[in-house]
């Protein structure tokens, strides 16, 4: 008996390798291309306007929400349509309130007190994410919310897409490290499939993104603004390290 737990235990572990890539000495996946090199913005497209919100310190890139660009979103200068993508991330502080995080149910839908009312919470919070394919719509987020990183807001939001495409792009799991701590994001898009792993877990599998475009650049997003000195809204006070990317 023991003997066939081992061997069903090896099965297993080759089964998982084989499910990801496998990272040659340098740290690089095997196949994958270096979308930032630690050292300057080549392969991206710093916001005309900028000013130096969008930065690089300590080989990783730094924003600090403040953009003053009309368009203030970091693209990459080239478009993608089939790919693999792995970007460590982290959230660097939580200055804002927000007052207004809903409770996600699975099904992607908000849950509602005995009023019929949805329930809402003050959570510390940054925002941020990864937009593909050009869209904002396809965004993967990056947040405090309990539900997790990983949903995809614009489609779990919009009330006119089938319930499973809602329930879809809706995290199956909380698998962000702590505020301040860094984070694995292995995003791969095929066709209008998303499929999100956050951390080594499957929060997305699958998921359908009716209309996304067939190719277009991948972005880090811009989210927060200020008001009288005080932010309103999430700030997308975030760092980025190791992209790399496979197209397929």
């Amino acid at each position: 008996m023991k003997q066939m737990i081992a061997i069903a235990l090896i099965l297993a572990f080759g089964a998982g390798l084989r499910a990801q890539e496998c990272p040659n000495p340098d740290g690089i996946p095997d196949g994958f291309e270096i979308l930032f090199n630690g050292k300057d913005f080549t392969n991206w497209k710093v916001p005309e306007g900028d000013n130096g919100h969008w930065k690089i310190i300590d080989g990783v890139i730094d924003y600090d929400a403040m953009s003053e660009a009309s368009v203030k979103d970091l693209w990459t200068d080239r478009e993608f349509r089939d790919f693999i993508l792995y970007v460590d991330w982290r959230i660097k502080e939580t200055p804002y309130v927000n007052p207004n995080v809903p409770i996600i149910l699975p099904d992607g839908t908000h849950k509602r007190n005995a009023e019929g009312e949805e329930i809402r919470m003050k959570v510390p919070d940054s925002d941020s994410g990864i937009y593909l394919r050009g869209s904002s719509k396809s965004q993967v987020n990056i947040w405090c919310w309990p539900i997790g990183s990983g949903e995809v807001y614009g489609y779990r939001m919009d009330g006119n897409m089938p319930a499973r495409v809602r329930s879809g792009v809706t995290p199956s799991t909380l698998a962000d490290n702590h505020i301040g701590e860094w984070n694995t994001f292995r995003i791969m898009l095929q066709g209008d499939r998303l499929t999100v792993d956050l951390n080594g877990q499957r929060v997305i599998d699958e998921a359908q993104l009716p209309g996304i475009p067939a190719a277009g650049p991948i972005g880090l997003q811009h989210h927060g603004n200020m008001l009288n000195g005080a932010w309103v809204s999430p700030p997308a006070l975030v760092q980025f390290r190791d992209i790399y990317v496979k197209e397929l």
